[in-house]
Formats: C-alpha cells, structure tokens, sequence
C-alpha cells in the first residue's frame, strides 16, 4: 500500500483515488443546496472531503519522513470521520434522501477503514525502522 515512485506516486494509491472520486461526488452534491447553506454547511462538508485527497497527496511528497506521512494519513481519516458526520447532518436537514445519505456514508466509512489500514501499515514500518533495544 505504501509505494515509493515519482512526484505524481500518490496518483497510485487506492485511498487517494478513491477519496478524490467521492470529493468530487460531495462537490457535485452540495452545489443542490439551498443558497443560504452553499457558504455554510455545503463548504465545510467540501472542505473536509477535498482534505481527504490533499493530505494523502502531500503526505505522500514526505513519504521519505514516516512520521510526517503518517501525521498526514492521520489527519485524512479525521476528515473522512467529519464527513460521515456531516452527511448525517445534512440527511436530518432534508437535503439529501436517505438512500443518497446511506451509500455516500458507507463509501466514507470504507475509506475510512482504508485509511486506518494504511496507518497501521505505516506504523509497522515506522517500528521496523527503530533500532531493536537488546534484552538481556
């Protein structure tokens, strides 16, 4: 999961790829509010499912620094995490139905379990990197 490559790698990752689909999916989906919440619940669900991307993106330019991607990963599922919240919000607003608000919090919460997935991978690799302490 965790792939070394080129400047655009990150393009590689399933995580990434998948989060950038599903932003582009709540852009699309908040554009049919109302206006009063276009500039209020509409840009912070935006807001937080473009992070998704944007931090796996420059998590993976400080792949070399385990801890920082990790830091980045990390901030990525937070994002996930208040998307989910924040499409339960705008479910219980009346804005979207609940089929709409069922599959998008599904497809958040599986990326959600993907993204933990590669911070435990991430921090195995972090822990093999340490120097291994003699017991005697």
């Amino acid at each position: 999961m965790v792939e070394n490559g080129g400047c655009m790698g990150y393009r590689k990752l399933h995580v990434y790829n998948e989060s950038y689909k599903l932003s582009l999916e709540i852009h699309r989906l908040t554009m049919k509010f109302p206006r009063h919440e276009l500039y209020e619940i509409g840009s912070q669900l935006r807001r937080a499912a473009i992070s998704i991307p944007l931090n796996i993106a420059e998590g993976y330019g400080r792949r070399n620094h385990k801890l920082d991607y990790r830091k980045f990963i990390i901030n990525a599922q937070g994002s996930s995490n208040e998307v989910v919240v924040l499409l339960q919000m705008i479910k219980d607003l009346g804005y979207i139905p609940e089929e709409e608000y069922l599959s998008l919090s599904n497809s958040y919460t599986r990326l959600g379990k993907q993204l933990n997935k590669f911070i435990d991978i991430l921090q195995q690799e972090i822990r093999s990197l340490r120097p291994q302490r003699n017991t005697k």
